[in-house]
C-alpha cells in the first residue's frame, strides 16, 4: 500500500523521494518497474553499482545536481554520477562505485591489452588467418564491452529515457557503434563491399571499443579518488571531536564515558592536553584553550570561570571543569560541519550557464557525429564508410559534458572546506561568488567593531532617585533582554547585591531600547529615539550624556512612569583586531560605513578612533535595512556585518550578509557568511577565497569549453584535408577521461594555494 505526498511516496516504513512531480507520477503508475531490493534511484531503474550497506541515517546526493537526494547509495538519474553522502562519515565504507569500477577495470584490462595487440600486430603473425583473428578479437572484447562497460550502457539508456542527455549518452552510443559494427563485420562479412577489406578481412574495431571502455573506467577511477578529497575538510572537522568525555558524578567520582552519553548539565573535567568534549561553561579551573582548529585564531585563549568553551578545541596546560550546555547536533562543531556540507552542495549562479550549455552541447555532438558519418561516408576517400564510423565514434567519445558539469561544484566543495578551516563559513555557493563583487561594507558597532562584552561604566540619577535605584530598576527590566549592553547592567547590579525584581510585560523596542513594568511602575530604557516615542524630555541629562559619549561610552536613559529618572553608561572596548582589519578592507578598495543604534556622539567617537568617516547613529533595525536598500539602489554591491537581532533585517537584505559567530543565532541565520571568531579580518580572508574560487571556476569552465571546441572538430577530421591527420577513438577516450580528471585536480589546488 502506497501513501503519496509532495515529492515522496510512503510504503510501510520506507519513504521514497523523487526529484520532480513527473518522476513521482511515473513511479505511482508502475511501482514494480522501479523497485529493487538493493537500491533505488529517484524513480529510475536500479543502479548497476552492487548493493553496499549505506551509512546509517545518511542521505545521498549528486555533486552536480544537489536537488537529487535519496536514502541510499546509487547513481544520479540526471548525469549518471555516483551519489555521495550529504554529510561524510568517518565510519563510511569505501565508495561502492569506486570498488565496482576498480574490479571491472583490473579484471578486463588483460583482455583489452590482448585485443589491442592482435589488432595492431596480428596481421604480421604467421599461422593465424584473418577470420580467426576477427573471431578471437570478438571473444576477447565481448566481456570488456558487455560486462566492464555495462554501467555505461545502463546510464546512457537512462539519460535518453529521462531526456537528461549527458556524457554517458555519448560514451554508450560510441562504444555500441564501434562494437556493433565490428560484430556485424565478423559474423556476416558478406554484407560489406570489397572496399571495407583490409589485411584479408573486413576491418573490425574491437580494440577501439575495448580500449574506450578501459580508458573510461580508468578516468572514472582517477576522478572518484580525486573527488573523495573534496570532503577532506569535513572529515578533518569530524576527527576533531573526541570519542570520550570524563564526567564528574554527583558523588564526586569521575568516569570516562562515550561522547554520545554526555547530556546537557553534565559536569565534565578537561585535563591538560585533552580535547574539550562539548560546548559548555567553565565553572572551575583556569587554562588557555587553542581554538585555531575552528576559528583560525592562532593564539590560545585564556579561560576562567564563567567563560564559554567550544567542543573539539584543545586545552593546553591547565585543568578545567565545565558544565555541558550544548551536545550532539547543537554544538558549534556540528553546526559548522552542517553549514560546510550544505554550502558544498549548493549551486553557484555560474553553474546555471554550464547546466544549460551541457544539455544542448550533447545534442550538438550527436548531430556533429551523424554529420561526420555521412560526410565521410559520402565524400571521403575509400574505405569512406569505415572512416565515417571511426570519426563519428571519435566525436562521440572525445566530447565531455562531465567536465562542464564538474567545473564549478568541485571548486565550491574545496573552497568551502578551505574557508571553514580558517574560521569562515559560507552558507551557499552564491555567497562565495558574490562576495568578491562587494564594494561597500556596512558594519555594526557593538560586537562587530567592539568586543561585544560591554562593561558597566557609570550611573547618573535625578532628584527622587538614587544611582543604586536607577541601576536596580534598569537591571530588573534588562533581565529579559539578550543585548550585550543589558548583560553588563545586569551583571553590575548582581555584583553589587541589588535585589532585582521580575519584569512584567517586557517588550523589546526594535533596537532602540526596552519597555516593561517593574514593581508596578512603567519603565522605558533606551536611547533618545525611544525617549522621544515615550514623550520623555531628556534635556536635563544631555550634558552628562554627551560627555560620556565623547569618551566612547554608550548611554541609555531610564524613564519611570513617563518622566526621566537617570542614565546609565556602558563602555565596550574596541577589538584589538579591528584597526588592522579595517586597514586591510580599505586597502581592498571597500567603502566602510558604520551604522549603530548608539547615540551619534558615541558612534562618532568610536568611528574617529577607527578612521571611519561615514557614520549613522541612533538607527533602528529598519533604518539599517533602508540604508542597505538605498546603497543598492545607487548601484553599490553591499555587504552588512553585524551580530545582533537588530542587524538581522539588514543582513538578510544585503547582497552578502556577514554574521559574527560570537553573536546571536538570529543574526547567523540571516547572514550568508559567518565569521566563527567574530574577527573582521575574516572578511578579508573570505573575500580572497571568493576571488580565488571564482577564478578557479572560470579556469575550469574555460578549459572545458576550449577542450571541447578544439577536440570535437579534430575528431571529426577537419585536419585531414591539410595534414592527413585523424584522431583515433582510443586517443579520444584518453583525452575525454583526462579532461574530467584535470578539472577536479585544478579545483583541488584551492586546498593548498594561498588566497590573495
Amino acid at each position: 500500500m502506497f501513501v503519496a505526498g509532495p515529492l515522496f511516496v510512503l510504503r510501510g516504513d520506507t519513504r521514497y523521494h523523487f526529484c520532480s512531480e513527473r518522476c513521482r507520477q511515473k513511479f505511482l503508475a508502475d511501482p514494480a518497474r522501479y523497485l529493487d531490493a538493493d537500491a533505488l534511484i529517484e524513480g529510475m531503474t536500479p543502479t548497476p553499482v552492487p548493493p553496499v550497506a549505506a551509512v546509517p541515517g545518511a542521505r545521498y546526493t549528486c555533486p552536480m545536481h544537489p536537488e537529487i537526494v535519496q536514502d541510499g547509495p546509487g547513481t544520479c538519474p540526471k548525469c549518471g554520477m555516483a551519489l555521495e553522502p550529504m554529510l561524510p562519515s568517518l565510519e563510511e565504507d569505501e565508495n561502492p562505485e569506486l570498488a565496482d569500477f576498480t574490479r571491472r577495470f583490473w579484471s578486463t584490462l588483460p583482455a583489452t591489452l590482448m585485443v589491442l595487440t592482435l589488432a595492431m600486430f596480428g596481421h604480421q603473425w604467421d599461422g593465424m588467418d584473418a577470420t580467426t583473428r576477427s573471431w578471437l578479437e570478438l571473444a576477447l572484447a565481448t566481456p570488456v564491452v558487455l560486462w566492464a562497460g555495462w554501467p555505461f550502457f545502463v546510464r546512457g539508456l537512462a539519460s535518453v529515457r529521462t531526456r537528461n542527455l549527458n556524457m554517458w549518452t555519448l560514451i554508450g552510443t560510441g562504444v555500441a557503434a564501434a562494437y556493433g559494427y565490428s560484430v556485424a563485420a565478423t559474423i556476416v562479412p558478406g554484407w560489406f563491399p570489397a572496399s571495407f577489406q583490409e589485411h584479408g578481412r573486413v576491418g573490425v574495431y574491437f580494440e577501439a571499443a575495448a580500449v574506450i571502455v578501459s580508458l573510461t573506467l580508468l578516468g572514472q577511477l582517477l576522478e572518484l579518488k580525486a573527488r573523495s578529497q573534496t570532503s577532506a575538510a569535513i572529515k578533518a572537522l569530524l576527527r576533531l571531536a573526541p570519542k570520550t568525555a570524563r564526567r564528574i558524578n554527583a558523588g564526586g567520582g569521575e568516569e570516562d564515558i562515550p561522547l554520545s552519553h554526555v547530556h546537557v548539565g553534565d559536569r565534565l573535567r578537561v585535563r591538560p592536553g585533552e580535547t574539550v568534549p562539548t560546548d559548555g561553561e567553565v565553572v572551575a579551573g583556569r587554562s588557555s584553550v587553542d581554538e585555531s582548529m575552528l576559528t583560525g585564531e592562532p593564539m590560545p585563549v585564556g579561560k576562567n570561570p564563567g567563560d564559554r568553551v567550544i567542543g573539539a578545541t584543545q586545552n593546553t596546560t591547565g585543568s578545567l571543569v565545565i558544565v555541558a550546555d550544548k551536545v550532539g547536533a547543537d554544538t558549534v562543531l556540528s553546526q559548522i560541519v552542517q553549514l560546510v556540507a550544505n554550502a558544498q552542495r549548493s549551486r553557484a549562479p555560474m553553474q546555471r550557464m554550464a547546466d544549460t550549455v551541457s544539455f544542448w552541447f550533447v545534442l550538438a555532438v550527436l548531430a556533429i557525429a551523424l554529420a561526420t558519418l555521412l560526410v565521410w561516408g559520402l565524400f571521403g576517400p575509400e574505405p569512406s564508410w569505415v572512416y565515417g564510423v571511426l570519426n563519428a565514434v571519435a566525436v562521440l567519445i572525445i566530447a565531455c559534458p562531465c567536465a562542464l558539469g564538474l567545473a564549478t561544484p568541485m571548486s565550491i566543495m574545496v573552497a568551502t572546506g578551505r574557508a571553514a578551516s580558517g574560521g569562515v563559513l559560507f552558507r551557499d555557493a552564491e555567497a562565495i561568488e558574490n562576495l568578491r563583487k562587494i564594494d561597500t561594507l556596512i558594519v555594526d558597532k557593538t560586537g562587530t567593531l567592539t568586543e561585544g562584552r560591554p562593561r558597566y561604566r557609570d550611573t547618573a540619577a535625578l532628584p527622587g532617585f538614587s544611582p543604586a535605584e536607577v541601576l536596580r530598576l534598569a537591571a530588573s527590566l534588562d533581565q529579559g533582554s539578550e543585548h550585550p549592553l543589558a548583560a553588563a547592567i545586569v551583571t553590575e547590579a548582581r555584583d553589587r547585591g541589588l535585589a532585582l525584581s521580575v519584569p512584567d510585560a517586557f517588550e523589546s523596542a526594535s533596537g532602540i531600547g526596552v519597555r516593561g513594568r517593574v514593581d508596578g511602575r512603567a519603565l522605558a530604557l533606551g536611547n533618545r529615539t525611544l525617549m522621544a516615542e515615550e514623550g520623555v524630555e531628556v534635556t536635563v541629562l544631555q550634558g552628562a550624556a554627551e560627555r560620556l559619549r565623547a569618551e566612547g561610552a554608550s548611554v541609555m536613559f531610564l524613564a519611570v512612569d513617563g518622566r526621566i529618572a537617570g542614565l546609565l553608561a556602558v563602555s565596550d572596548p574596541i577589538k584589538e583586531s579591528t584597526p588592522e582589519a579595517l586597514a586591510q578592507l580599505r586597502a581592498a578598495g571597500l567603502r566602510l560605513i558604520m551604522a549603530t543604534g548608539d547615540g551619534e556622539t558615541t558612534a562618532q567617537a568610536v568611528a574617529q578612533a577607527l578612521g571611519i568617516t561615514e557614520v549613522h547613529g541612533e538607527v533602528r533595525p529598519q533604518d539599517k535595512a533602508d540604508l542597505v536598500a538605498n546603497l543598492k539602489a545607487q548601484g553599490r554591491r553591499v555587504a552588512m556585518a553585524g551580530d545582533g537581532i537588530n542587524d538581522a533585517p539588514a543582513l538578510a537584505l544585503a547582497d552578502v550578509g556577514i554574521a559574527m559567530g560570537t553573536g546571536t543565532d538570529v543574526a547567523m541565520n540571516s547572514g550568508q557568511v559567518t565569521l566563527v571568531k567574530g574577527d573582521l579580518r575574516g572578511i578579508v580572508r573570505a573575500r580572497q577565497i571568493s576571488e580565488a574560487t571564482v577564478a578557479n571556476m572560470k579556469q575550469n569552465l574555460g578549459f572545458a569549453f576550449l577542450y571541447n571546441a578544439l577536440g570535437v572538430p579534430i575528431a571529426a577530421g577537419v585536419l585531414y584535408p591539410m595534414f592527413g591527420l585523424l584522431l583515433s577513438p582510443m586517443i579520444a577516450a584518453l583525452a575525454m577521461s583526462l579532461s574530467s580528471v584535470s578539472v577536479v585536480i585544478n579545483a583541488l589546488r584551492l586546498r593548498t594555494s594561498e588566497p590573495g
